[in-house]
Formats: C-alpha cells, sequence, structure tokens
C-alpha cells in the first residue's frame, strides 16, 4: 500500500507541474490531467477555508470537496508561518515564511485547492509571532482593522458561497486560530454591509452575501451534518483522505503526512450562519444552488427564456464531463460550452434582474469561462514549454525567453500565440507572429526581453516575474490561458553579500583584539564584472583592510574577501552592527541573497541588508571546558557558542558509536536532535554510560513524537508535555522565578540576574515536562498570564557519578537573535560540574 500511495504521489506532483500544458488522453487509459480540468464543469459551488498558518487547512475534507465533487475549493491563510519549527533545515523566520509559503501552494494543487494568503510581505504586521493563547494578543499584535480590511477584500474579490474556518474558537485552540474563526464570522455579515470599508466599492469591487458558514466540530450529536468522505476515487486510486495526506506530505518543514488505510471517515460541520433558506434539509449544499439548473430555479417568471438557456448550458457542461476520457471529444464540446457561456454572459449582464442575481450569475458564468478554458487547453494535447535564457536578471539586462508550443492533438489550432507579460515597465520585442498548428506541427516564438533600470527586485510571495498567456481559435472559439516559465524568474542585485559570521559577540570581560569577518560576494550579472567591497563598521572600531576589489569572469561566480574587525578594549555593553557594501560600475549593492532551495518546492531568494547584528556583554567560561555538541540540523547554536569563544566539536555518528566520549567535560544534543539522529536513537546508551562515568549531558527540547521514549530516552522517566498547547509559556516576558538560586546553574560561571531573563524572543519554553521521575531536581518556574506555572523547565538529576540535565527553554532562539542572558544561561548549564 505504502508505496502505491508514493507512486500515485509522484504522479500526481509529475502532473501538477508538468511543463506547460498537457497531451492528448489515451481513450483506453485514466488521464488524472484531464479529469482534474473537466470535474469542476459538474457545479458552480465555490468553497473557502480559512486558517492561520501554511498546514492549517483540512485536506482531507478539501481533497473530497475539489476531487471528489468539482467544487472550487480554497484555502486563505493568514501568516506565512514565520515562527514554527523546521524540520528540513536550518531556515527560521522569513526564510521559513517562505519555505511553509511555498509547501503550502505545492500541497494544494494535489487536492486541487487554490492557496492563499492574507500576508503579503516579508515585513508584514500580520506575522506569526509564535505561539499565541488568546486572540485578543494576536489582534494587538496583527493589527485588527488591517487584518480584518484584508479579509473582507478577500471574501469580496473571491466570492465564496460557503465558508468554513478550520478550527472552533475555544480556549484549546492556538490564539492565531481562535482569530481567523472569529473575524470570518464576523466577516459573514460584513462583507455584504456597504458601509464596512465602503473604499472597497470605490475600488471595483462589490457586497458579497456569503451563503453559509460552517465550523468544524467533532462528532455528529454537535453537528447540523455529518458527511462520508473517507470513499476510494477510482481515478484517485485512493480515498480521499488518503489524497489528502499525500498533500500533507508536502509540508515537509512541519513534518506534516502519514499513510492512512482506506477506511470510512466522517466529518462533522455545525452551520453557524445560514443566508440561504435551506428548507430545513441538513446537507452541506442545501439552499445553496449547485450548478446552472438549479439557479435557473431561482430566476423570476419573467426570465423564462433565460431559465431555459441556463438548463441548456449545464447540459452542454455534463456533455463535456461525458466525454471524458476521450480528448478529442472533450475538446470539441467544450468549444460548444464556452462559447455557450459567453453568450449567456452577454445575455445576463443585459436582461433585468436584481443586482444580488445578476452578480451571482455572472461570477458563476466567469469560472465557468476560466474552467472551460482549462478544459480546452489540457484536452487540445497543446504542449507548451517556455523557459528564460536566464532566470537570474539584474537590473537593465536584456535576456530571451522562447516559447516552443507542439500540437500533439488530432485537431488543428488556429492562430495559435503565446504573448508574455512583463511587469510595467519592461519592453519586449519578437518578429514571431501566430500560427496555425496542425497536428504534430510545432511551433517557436522568441522574445527579447528588456529589464528596465528601475525595476522592481525580486520578492518570494509576489506573482511571478514573468508569464505567458497562451491563445489559440478553433472555429469561432478563442481559448487563452496564462502559464508560468520553467523556474523562478527572479531581478537581483548585481551582487549578492554573505558575511560569515552571521552574528558577532564581543566579550567585555574578554575582549578579542581581532575578530575575523570573511564577505563572500556573488556575481549575479551576466559575463565579466569588477566589485570593490568595504565594511562599515561602528565608531572607534578598527577594520583591515579598508577595502577590496575583486574580479568576475562569468555570472554565480563566488568570491571571498577577508578582513580583520578590532573593537575597542573599552567596548560598553550594547548593540552594534557592521554592514557590507560593494560598488559595482558606479552603483552601490548592500544585500544578502539567501537561496532557498528544495526538491518539494524549488528555487526560490529572500534578500535583507547585509550587515552582522553585533551585541557585546559579560560572558564567563572556564577556560578548559570542552564540549561536544551532537547537531539535529534544525539549529545554529554550536556554530554561535564556538563563536562566543567556547571550544565546542561537532560529534559526528563515528563519534557517538565508537569515539571516546570521556574527553568531553559536557555533551549537548541539538534541539529535537532525536528527531533527525537515527545515530543518536542507537547510540543513546553509549551517551546514558557517558553520563554514569562522571560526564555531564544537556539535552535541549524535544517534541514527544521526536523519537523519545518517555521510559528509555533519559535515564530516569520523563514525559513531554501532550498536548502541547498546555504545556508551553508563549510570553517572552512570562516572570522567572528561580527556587534555587545558589544553584551553581545560575552562580558559575556567570551570575544569573534578572536582566539575564530580559528581552527575550517568540517565547520562553516548549513542551514543557508533564511527568518525571521524583530523582529530577527542578529549579525554576515559569507561567503565562492567568494560568498555573510549570517547574520543569530546567530537570537535572545524578546518574552514577555524572549528571543528566534536561531543558525545553527556547534557549536556541535567544542565542541565534543575538539576547545575551540565552548565552550566559546556556553558558551555565553546560558549565555545571566544571573546575
Amino acid at each position: 500500500m505504502k508505496k502505491a500511495l508514493l507512486s500515485l504521489l509522484s504522479l500526481l506532483l509529475v502532473l501538477a507541474s508538468l511543463p506547460l500544458g498537457g497531451s492528448a488522453a489515451n481513450p483506453d487509459e485514466t488521464n488524472v490531467e484531464l479529469w482534474n480540468a473537466v470535474k469542476p464543469l459538474e457545479t458552480t459551488v465555490t468553497f473557502l477555508n480559512s486558517g492561520a498558518h501554511p498546514d492549517d487547512e483540512r485536506s482531507d475534507f478539501l481533497a473530497y470537496l475539489s476531487r471528489g465533487l468539482g467544487v472550487k475549493t480554497s484555502s486563505l491563510i493568514a501568516n506565512r508561518g514565520e515562527g514554527g519549527q523546521n524540520e528540513i533545515g536550518d531556515e527560521l523566520d522569513n526564510a521559513l515564511g517562505i519555505i511553509r509559503s511555498r509547501e503550502m501552494i505545492e500541497a494544494a494543487k494535489i487536492t486541487g485547492v487554490k492557496a492563499y494568503h492574507l500576508s503579503e510581505t516579508t515585513s508584514d504586521p500580520i506575522y506569526d509571532f509564535g505561539f499565541s493563547k488568546t486572540p485578543e494578543e494576536t489582534l494587538q499584535k496583527w493589527g485588527e482593522e488591517l487584518t480584518y480590511e484584508r479579509l473582507i477584500r478577500f471574501i469580496r474579490t473571491y466570492q465564496p458561497d460557503i465558508l468554513m474556518p478550520s478550527f472552533q474558537n475555544d480556549d484549546t485552540q492556538h490564539g492565531h486560530h481562535r482569530t481567523m474563526t472569529i473575524l470570518s464570522e464576523r466577516a459573514f455579515t460584513d462583507a455584504a454591509d456597504p458601509t464596512v470599508f465602503p473604499q472597497q466599492l470605490k475600488q471595483g469591487l462589490s457586497v458579497w452575501q456569503v451563503k453559509k458558514l460552517y465550523l468544524p466540530v467533532s462528532s455528529a450529536d454537535q453537528a447540523t451534518t455529518s458527511i462520508e468522505i473517507g470513499k476510494y476515487d477510482p481515478i484517485y486510486k485512493m480515498t480521499y483522505p488518503q489524497l489528502g495526506e499525500q498533500s500533507r506530505y508536502l509540508h515537509k518543514s512541519q513534518g506534516m503526512g502519514s499513510d492512512i488505510p482506506a477506511a470510512p471517515r466522517q466529518i462533522h460541520l455545525d452551520l453557524k450562519q445560514s443566508a440561504v433558506d435551506t428548507k430545513s434539509e441538513s446537507d452541506l449544499f442545501a439552499g445553496v444552488p449547485y450548478n446552472f439548473t438549479e439557479w435557473a430555479e431561482k430566476l423570476p417568471r419573467s426570465a423564462s427564456k433565460l431559465k431555459g438557456e441556463f438548463k441548456y448550458l449545464q447540459r452542454n457542461l455534463n456533455a463535456v464531463i461525458e466525454a471524458y476520457p476521450h480528448a478529442k471529444r472533450v475538446f470539441s464540446t467544450s468549444q460548444k460550452a464556452l462559447s455557450k457561456v459567453r453568450s449567456m454572459t452577454a445575455q445576463v449582464k443585459k436582461a433585468k434582474l436584481s443586482p444580488a442575481i445578476k452578480n451571482d450569475l455572472l461570477h458563476k458564468l466567469s469560472l465557468k469561462e476560466e474552467q472551460l478554458q482549462n478544459v480546452s487547453y489540457v484536452s487540445s494535447g497543446l504542449e507548451v514549454q517556455a523557459k528564460a535564457a536566464s532566470k537570474i536578471l539584474t537590473k537593465g539586462q536584456n535576456t530571451y525567453v522562447t516559447i516552443t508550443m507542439k500540437n500533439n492533438g488530432k485537431q488543428t489550432l488556429k492562430k495559435v500565440a503565446a504573448a508574455l507579460n512583463v511587469p510595467k515597465g519592461w519592453k519586449t520585442k519578437t518578429k514571431s507572429k501566430d500560427v496555425n498548428l496542425a497536428p504534430n506541427k510545432s511551433a517557436t516564438m522568441t522574445y527579447l526581453v528588456e529589464v528596465p533600470e528601475d525595476a522592481a527586485y525580486y520578492h518570494a510571495y509576489d506573482e511571478s516575474t514573468i508569464t505567458t498567456s497562451i491563445s489559440y481559435k478553433y472555429g469561432s472559439t478563442k481559448t487563452s490561458i496564462k502559464e508560468e516559465l520553467d523556474g523562478t524568474i527572479a531581478v537581483l542585485p548585481d551582487v549578492g553579500l554573505t558575511l560569515t559570521p552571521e552574528d558577532i559577540v564581543v566579550n567585555t570581560a574578554d575582549v578579542r583584539e581581532e575578530i575575523p569577518v570573511t564577505v563572500t560576494l556573488k556575481n549575479y550579472t551576466e559575463g565579466k564584472a569588477s566589485a570593490k567591497v568595504a565594511l562599515k563598521v561602528p565608531e572607534n572600531w578598527g577594520v583591515h583592510p579598508q577595502n577590496a576589489t575583486v574580479s568576475f569572469n562569468e555570472k554565480s561566480e563566488e568570491k571571498q574577501v577577508k578582513f580583520t574587525l578590532r573593537p575597542p578594549k573599552a567596548i560598553q555593553k550594547g548593540e552594534y552592527q557592521v554592514k557590507a557594501a560593494a560598488t559595482v560600475n558606479g552603483k552601490t549593492f548592500d544585500s544578502t541573497i539567501q537561496e532557498i532551495s528544495y526538491d518539494h518546492i524549488g528555487t526560490f531568494y529572500y534578500q535583507y541588508p547585509a550587515a552582522i547584528n553585533t551585541v557585546a556583554f559579560e560572558l564567563l567560561k572556564p577556560a578548559s571546558l570542552k564540549v561536544g555538541y551532537i547537531e539535529s540540523g534544525f539549529d545554529k547554536v554550536a556554530d554561535y557558542l564556538s563563536n562566543a569563544g567556547l571550544n565546542i566539536t561537532k560529534l559526528t555518528a563515528a563519534d557517538l558509536a565508537e569515539g571516546d566520549l570521556s574527553q568531553y567535560d559536557t555533551i549537548v544534543t541539538g534541539i529535537r536532535a532525536y528527531l533527525s539522529r537515527e545515530d543518536l536513537k542507537a547510540n543513546n546508551g553509549r551517551l546514558l554510560e557517558y553520563v554514569e562515568n562522571g560526564g555531564h549531558l544537556v539535552v535541549q527540547y524535544h517534541k514527544p513524537g521526536d523519537g523519545w521514549d518517555a521510559l528509555k530516552t533519559a535515564p530516569y522517566s520523563l514525559t513531554l508535555g501532550n498536548p502541547s498547547i498546555r504545556w508551553r509559556v508563549t510570553d517572552e516576558k512570562a516572570t522567572v522565578n528561580v527556587s534555587k538560586p545558589e544553584s551553581a546553574l545560575f552562580t558559575y560561571p556567570n551570575k544569573i540576574t534578572n536582566d539575564d531573563w530580559s528581552n527575550w524572543v517568540q517565547e520562553r519554553g516548549l513542551y514543557f515536562p508533564m511527568e518525571w521521575d521524583e530523582r529530577y531536581e527542578t529549579f525554576i518556574s515559569m507561567a503565562d498570564p492567568n494560568e498555573e506555572p510549570f517547574d520543569g523547565g530546567i530537570l537535572m538529576a545524578k546518574y552514577g557519578n555524572g549528571t543528566y540535565l534536561y531543558t525545553n527553554l527556547v534557549l536556541y532562539r535567544q542565542i541565534q537573535g543575538q539576547v545575551p542572558g540565552g548565552y550566559r544561561i546556556m553558558t551555565n548549564l553546560i558549565s555545571y560540574g566544571a573546575k
């Protein structure tokens, strides 16, 4: 079963990411892509699922609606998931937000769902600032007016018939989840009210009345309707929940997706608000016209001719579906239906109907026109490949885009053309003209693209920089459809600058005379270039050399320049910044370009200022302390501690299996290392033996599902908190009470004070232990407002001749966020027992 599921996932992913266009179907084979195109013609219903973070979508139910019924289905997510955890790399914050956004978009392709976000930029107020326990905190940070305006705007644009937030508004839920549910319920009424955000109406939008709003509930006795969604679909060769899980596998950074058996599954929905007469029926679509036949029944008697026309139109649409899987018949019937939709649109515009009915009908007709053009395209057999000569562009650069079109279908397509869509101010030139393409014939169109000097730089959340509009005629019916080019097309600075280290700690107790800094310059221009690079340092700092010049011979070439910083001996504690800039052809560039590339999402870029955040504070450390660090791949703590002057050795699989662990005073595991390091789990016994023989082991936080065995991983039983919402302190300013201030954990080598618990970022701790053996000693307690305190933030026990320490404090975020207290507390934890 697993092999079959993974094989089908591969098939669906291939279909979802075909170059451009598709091939004509073999009538004797299942054509998933063609079925995906024709199925939506069956219904006019639109459905919107709202949530807070990427992966909040109800994938199983959405797969049933979209793939099973053909309902036009979308997910609207508030933020980009920047505050989440990353199970595939060490990207955090905005870089993680880019990954999670793209994962959601790719996941949605499998279920046939369109993904949208309220958050628009990497500096957007609607930001995943970490776990929130209340909607009040969420709205205070996001901005209630801004968030609600965007939500109303989206509803008025998308015009859903049915709206379903993913979560209930109760205190067992994340504050972000609750916020989207609260706002969605308000928007049910307000999106239809012209006095709510009236400026949107002046900008061309219309009010929109959602027909029904449901909330998912846990059981049938709480529900208005229960729907069996665990049906087997012969097209996809799996059930809809299984299909939903295949989409969830694409949320790799969150560790989503699981193999599930084919089994019955019901979703239970409670109807919270309705603007239609359901006639006491409990069906999901009761009161909502399901297709144009039912829309015809809503028309007044005076529109009897129009009634008949809409019923005839639905028969046309049904004929297209019935022609499946014969691509040629699908194509011919789709042309007839497309022509009819356009004729009906003209009639409705002229008809004497109420504004509400006319708006509804025109919206539904526009969706059917869009869907029919997709059916026409897929069934035509027109295969299109569009490629840019260069995917990375710079301002003022020219490039070529080549579009190759081949007719693999069985009918001649007339006036086949490929227009290039570029941002305003860009110029395109071509000598190509539209052509008639007979079966098995090909044509190529080439465009010269001129990027203006004032072109906007690439942003990962923007629409594709260059797209192509493919059009052709068959008879008198024209089909137009927009496609993206192969790969990400990005306008980047002439040169990118990456600084190493990313952050600097200056220890006021032992100021280094020299701090090495490496600037890696990457050339994004075509061909040869020269760049003069320099560092701008704080007042009274020295830097050598003052500047340096590097030469590039080709695009994407990298060169390194090594600088030496000299901080003042009498440096005061505080924050400083070291900036880098390079001059190319008289223009200054000062950005780091972080390339984010994974097989399941593709390649994207994150641009931010080229600077090293520097913090100066006192950090005392044992002179001879030797630390072994077991990296998980999810944090950079080992590098940050090394840069702060500690003696850190990264332990390999061989080290864990057979190395001399006794040489280390302390061994530290990275966050969630039992999830990512199979060798750690396999050699956990050696670590416990290391402790028993006198070593000190510090284990950073884990989730219950991270390969953590409550009875065997630690030397004594230690159960991690579950469900996670209950076992965390999300207020980064929460008061910390130290119950044993005399312990060396708080006195050696650094005297820990209240200042060390100040200016923390995102949260205090995650997955606080919920149960532990009495042999563990506790040291601190803390709590979110109006909650009982947790006292398991630091647990330590003697084991043999050594000590075992477990902490669920998010020290890695503090260290990587340059919070002095994070460094000082971690240094104390790993220095325990040192002389």
